[in-house]
C-alpha cells in the first residue's frame, strides 16, 4: 500500500462581515492568501461564511405572521446571500487558483430563478474551477415548505 502524499490543511476559523457579501469575499480573499503563504494546498471555511450564519435569528416569524422588523433582518440577508454560478464564485475561484489550493467554503446560495435559498457548499479546485457545488435547504426554506406544501415543487 503506497502512502498518501503529505499536505497541509488550513481550517478558516474566523467571523464573516456579517450580512455584507462585499466585505466577506474580501475578507475571504485575504484568509486564503494567508493560508497560501503557509503552503496549504486545502483551505476550508465554515458553513454559510456568506452572508454569515443566522444562529438564533428568527427574523421576526411566528407561526402565522412576521414583525415589520424580522421582515426588513430577512431582506437583508436574502440580499446578501449569492447566486451561483455569479461574480462572488469568479472572485472565490480565482482566489483559489492564485493559491493554488482546493477551497471548501459554505454560503447561503440564492436561486436566481425561484428566489429560494440554500445552504449550499463549494468546492473549488487549484486551477480555479467551481468542482462541486453541496446544496441543501436553508431551515428557513423548511419551515415555509412545511407551512406552504406547494413549495416542494422543483423550481422551473
Amino acid at each position: 500500500m503506497e502512502t498518501p502524499n503529505p499536505f497541509i490543511a488550513a481550517v478558516v476559523q474566523a467571523a464573516p462581515a456579517f450580512f455584507d457579501k462585499a466585505k466577506t469575499v474580501d475578507k475571504i480573499q485575504s484568509l486564503i492568501g494567508q493560508a497560501s503563504k503557509e503552503k496549504a494546498s486545502l483551505i476550508l471555511f465554515p458553513e454559510v461564511f456568506i452572508p454569515g450564519y443566522p444562529r438564533g435569528l428568527i427574523f421576526g416569524t411566528t407561526v402565522g405572521g412576521r414583525s415589520p422588523e424580522g421582515r426588513e433582518m430577512f431582506l437583508r440577508y436574502w440580499e446578501n446571500s449569492i447566486v451561483v454560478p455569479g461574480p462572488e464564485t469568479e472572485l472565490l475561484a480565482s482566489a483559489a487558483k492564485e493559491a493554488k489550493a482546493y477551497v471548501v467554503i459554505g454560503v447561503t446560495e440564492k436561486d436566481k430563478i425561484s428566489d429560494t435559498l440554500y445552504c449550499t457548499l463549494l468546492y473549488f479546485s487549484p486551477e480555479g474551477n467551481l468542482i462541486l457545488r453541496q446544496i441543501t435547504p436553508c431551515a428557513c426554506m423548511a419551515f415555509a415548505t412545511f407551512i406552504n406544501p406547494a413549495m416542494l415543487a422543483p423550481a422551473m
